[in-house]
């Protein structure tokens, strides 16, 4: 079946309509390049087409270039990506010039594009070749090109005509942030022409075709006077906006994501050359970040795994599970936000907690939430009202009759869990599934309180909920599936990534971060400049050292995780040299941000002024200083290795949700793809090797663990290779 379908009205004007059969958005490939290349020859060489508009019979215009053809381009090497490109080049230039006589600037066939709502990747390159882009006025859809966020960057002439068109300095947040508007804010921006009403899109659209001019359908850049707006880099304002913008793409990425110095390498080397030799370095630069091994792993982890995983790949096979009416228990700042999440995704809430003055202000919350919507223009007071229409605060349990989930997120403490449970499940009746926001506490140790632990399940939501993307589903030893399928809708109701572990303690994402801040701590205690240290985890592309860290996420709470962790262990206890640390921050008073003072100092305001002077008198810094790959290598393995003892164990199952959790809910070095994908990018020989340099500097918990020792004995990775282990 065809992707585009031609339509020639009365008035000479081509209609070719995108719609990729069995998909729910148009994606391209390279037969739909063959198929839109074949067409528009149609066009321009027919005397009675006197223009074209090109549309979408869906919805949406694209979503992007099916992903699945860069992976085969790249499977072929770089010869092989580096032609594909040109060939995309080749069809986008024959649209834009469209049969134009370059010495008399005549003789083109007006092409436009009317884009009924999203426009993403290559669904707006190929826009941007046409002489005029219509976009509906359709306030939720999204124009942009986002690839750089997946590792990569417009490939398709994306790069090269939105600088051209708008200037290095404009095209900055469009092409190096992946910035996303409606259609309002890209014409604002001077991404699209004109915005009109959705039932006026295709009439406006053939109007400009028919008085079209010859001036009109001549390219700035195609013109003998084109200068690069905002000057070109020999240019004394262009040469300013290049070093700044090269500032802050190393600033921001601290140089370990390949795809924006690619992308500023294209815009720089293209602004100095003719347009189409610009297109080739383009495809260059464009080709050299898909042989990176970081692009791959960025792909597959945070477009193909975490789609698949959105999609319920691990979901088990019983009836729809759609939450119409949730219970919350405990109206505190996580229950507040499962609250909000959930009414703003058309759920009813029951929100409960044990006065009514708390739980008004759990719904309070949302209100303030919504409040911010409506300053930034997102959210209409009508919607607020319907949103919050929707949350019914109580101190009532007989509320929760009808409800068909219960997440209970109260304080983490096994007994006071215990106690409402028992007093949810006897209110709501047998049918319900009952959910404990928890982030350590054992969901099977916990389901001991429940009549029937098949129906319980943990949830651990990821703070402040409304903004992280990453829910952490935990299965206890008595879990049914009907309990897993019914987190697994409720998450996908609010469209955020789920993953799904086995119960321990800990589960598998702190599990891992718990690691992370520790070794971080260790080595403040050994000696080691916490300057280093906080430095050498950005350089690896983490969010924040793992210091920073735990002073979010708060001193105090990292005090209670091992005083608890500690009584359940006993002697085999490792943390003690992290503990005297913490504990005496703790005593100092410097719980983290929300007292204003932990390992950092914070202004009144709350803003981070720099690292605390007393912790460099309490752990003066030893003259000589580990090296940075030392230190780079502890704090990575740190996590890393958890991450393989949980697959060991089978706490993970599907080395997928390792790495989009470690990613979505850590901020996992992206670049690597996660955990599994850094070790395939090292090779699990490497890994072993270095873990044991680790274990003899500095001690057993960077041992390798079995499972990597196979893999360096047998040359196999995690993903992609003849009896790679558990690949996905």
């Amino acid at each position: 079946m065809a992707d585009f379908i031609w339509d020639l009205d009365a008035d000479g004007v081509a209609t070719i309509t995108w719609d990729t059969p069995g998909k729910s958005m148009n994606v391209m490939s390279m037969a739909g390049f063959a198929e839109l290349d074949a067409l528009i020859d149609r066009a321009l060489t027919d005397a009675a087409v006197k223009g074209v508009v090109i549309t979408s019979g869906k919805k949406d215009f694209a979503g992007g270039m099916d992903l699945n053809v860069l992976a085969g381009m790249r499977a072929g090497g770089a010869r092989a990506i580096f032609d594909g490109v040109m060939q995309m080049h080749t069809v986008l230039r024959r649209i834009e010039l469209a049969g134009m006589d370059f010495k008399t600037k005549k003789g083109a066939k007006p092409i436009v594009a009317a884009l009924p709502g999203t426009a993403l990747g290559i669904g707006l390159e190929l826009p941007l070749a046409t002489h005029r882009i219509f976009a509906a006025d359709n306030p939720k859809a999204k124009i942009g090109l986002p690839e750089i966020k997946v590792g990569i960057f417009p490939g398709g002439g994306g790069t090269t005509r939105v600088s051209r068109k708008l200037g290095a300095m404009m095209a900055a947040p469009i092409l190096l942030e992946g910035r996303l508007s409606d259609p309002k804010g890209a014409k604002a921006a001077g991404l699209i022409d004109e915005v009109v009403p959705a039932d006026d899109l295709i009439g406006a659209a053939k109007a400009w075709v028919l008085a079209a001019k010859d001036a009109d359908l001549v390219k700035p850049w195609d013109d003998k006077g084109y200068k690069f707006p905002g000057g070109a880099p020999y240019h004394p304002a262009g040469f300013m906006t290049f070093v700044g913008a090269s500032a802050m793409v190393n600033g921001k990425t601290q140089g370990v994501f390949p795809a924006a110095k690619a992308l500023l390498s294209a815009v720089y080397e293209g602004s100095l050359v003719p347009f189409d030799q610009a297109l080739k370095i383009e495809a260059r630069q464009f080709t050299s970040v898909l042989m990176n091994p970081s692009s791959s792993a960025m792909i597959r982890s945070l477009f193909i795994n975490k789609e698949a995983l959105e999609k319920g790949a691990n979901r088990p096979k019983v009836a729809d599970q759609t939450v119409k009416r949730l219970g919350v228990l405990g109206a505190g700042m996580m229950g507040a936000g499962i609250a909000y999440v959930a009414a703003n995704a058309g759920i009813e809430v029951v929100l409960i907690d044990a006065t009514q003055e708390a739980a008004d202000r759990g719904r309070a919350h949302s209100e303030s939430l919504l409040d911010k919507g409506i300053k930034r223009g997102r959210v209409s007071p009508a919607q607020k009202d319907e949103v919050l229409s929707r949350i019914t605060t109580t101190t009532d349990y007989a509320a929760l009759r009808g409800v068909d989930l219960i997440v209970e997120a109260v304080f983490e403490d096994a007994k006071v869990k215990a106690g409402v449970t028992k007093l949810a499940e006897e209110a709501a009746g047998a049918d319900v599934i009952l959910a404990t926001n928890t982030s350590t506490l054992p969901i099977t140790g916990l389901a001991a309180a429940s009549a029937r632990p098949e129906n319980y399940i943990g949830i651990h939501f990821f703070s402040p909920v409304d903004k992280m993307m990453l829910v952490e589903i935990i299965r206890g030893k008595k879990t049914g599936d009907r309990a897993v399928a019914k987190a697994l809708d409720f998450v996908r109701q609010f469209r955020k990534t789920p993953i799904v572990v086995n119960d321990a303690r800990f589960f598998y994402a702190n599990r891992c971060i718990i690691p992370y801040i520790n070794e971080g701590i260790r080595m403040v205690a050994e000696g080691i400049e916490p300057a280093l240290v906080e430095n050498a985890a950005k350089l690896l592309g983490m969010p924040l050292g793992p210091l920073q860290l735990v002073d979010e996420t708060s001193i105090e709470l990292g005090v209670k995780i091992a005083k608890a962790t500690k009584a359940a262990m006993g002697a085999d206890y490792p943390d003690e040299a992290v503990d005297r640390v913490i504990f005496w921050l703790a005593d100092q008073g410097r719980l983290g941000r929300k007292t204003n003072a932990g390992f950092y100092d914070y202004s009144e305001k709350g803003e981070r002024l720099g690292l605390w002077e007393g912790l460099a008198r309490k752990y003066p810094a030893d003259k000589v200083q580990l090296s940075l790959a030392d230190v780079q290598h502890r704090l990575l393995m740190a996590q890393v290795l958890e991450a393989v003892r949980a697959l060991e164990e089978g706490v993970l199952t599907d080395i997928r949700e390792g790495d989009v959790g470690a990613i979505l809910g850590w901020g996992f070095a992206p670049w690597s793809g996660g955990p599994f994908g850094w070790l395939d990018i090292i090779g699990a020989a490497r890994a072993v090797q270095i873990c044991r340099e680790l274990t003899a500097q500095f001690g057993r918990r960077f041992e390798a663990p079995a499972l990597l020792r196979e893999m360096a004995e047998k040359g196999t990775a995690f993903y992609g290779q003849p009896g790679a282990t558990r690949a996905a």
